[in-house]
């Protein structure tokens, strides 16, 4: 029988596999490979994980599959480089990335593979979470530093501090409702985003520019803790309501232009006419 060909050879003929695009990235990185890939590092290589997670976010917005067909490819590059260059380090190979989440699911899914019981995706969003905390609580979830400041016990640790913003906050209040510290409905969690609300315009009419940044931050807090109440995404909602402005303001743009002036000489009652009628 011929010999299986190493993961640092791509196969000849048939339909490229895994095994492929981890053996091309090998060579890439070998001698005789390119001099840019190369150089890289984890460091060097985060603005392109980055920018391809974005990408890949776009595709599925514009619900394009032959988009997000590429937009994957290139994203699931990005995490055999990163395995790649630690195999190389001698830390951990791609090997042990699919067997770390190969693991990770069958643990977090007992009611798939082994025998407990669920009534729908709520007790399964619910026991994710438990599975999660007896998973840091054992040292299983995240780096070493997370899993060390878990010994606490806190709920809200092992959250990444490079989530974005509105991500953060989301999930921190996820986190603390689930530890049971929250509002007992969505009417006074939105009577807390009027209260914040007339704080921030308090702060800003004193002029204190450091308490207004704070109230500023209290209030957009305040109000990234709402679509859990109503069973939405936050990032999407948000994401919609900024393709809905683009666009209209697009219309606003090209109405003004219609009549021969620009947006700045318009007073607010003219803007806000213009506004509705770009409907």
């Amino acid at each position: 029988m011929p010999d299986k060909p190493r993961r640092d050879e791509p196969r000849h003929g048939g339909r490229p596999a895994f095994d492929d695009l981890v053996a091309i990235m090998a060579r890439l990185r070998g001698p005789g490979g390119c001099p840019w890939d190369r150089e890289q590092t984890h460091a060097s290589l985060r603005p392109y994980l980055l920018e391809e997670t974005y990408e890949t976010l776009e595709a599925i917005d514009a619900g394009s599959p032959d988009s997000l067909r590429l937009e994957l490819g290139d994203l699931l590059l990005q995490v055999v480089f990163h395995a790649q260059m630690a195999g190389e380090a001698g830390t951990f190979t791609i090997d042990d990335v699919i067997a770390g989440l190969v693991e990770k699911l069958v643990r977090r899914h007992p009611h798939v593979f082994g025998n407990q019981q669920v009534s729908g995706s709520g007790d399964v969003l619910a026991n994710w979470e438990t599975i999660k905390e007896r998973e840091r609580a054992e040292g299983l979830h995240g780096s070493e530093e997370r899993a060390k400041s878990t010994a606490g016990g806190s709920a809200l640790d092992g959250l990444p501090r490079a989530l974005p913003a509105l991500a953060l906050a989301q999930r921190l209040q996820m986190r603390a409702a689930g530890a049971g510290f929250t509002w007992p409905d969505l009417g006074a969690a939105a009577a807390k985003v009027r209260e914040e609300l007339a704080e921030l315009e308090a702060a800003a009419a004193d002029g204190n520019g450091e308490h207004a940044a704070e109230e500023l931050g209290d209030l957009l807090f305040t109000i990234a803790n709402l679509p859990r109440y109503l069973g939405l995404d936050g990032e999407q909602a948000l994401r919609d309501a900024c393709a809905k402005f683009r666009e209209r303001f697009a219309r606003l743009e090209e109405r003004a232009r219609a009549e021969g002036r620009p947006l700045r000489e318009y007073s607010t009652d003219e803007l806000l006419a213009l506004w509705r009628a770009a409907r």
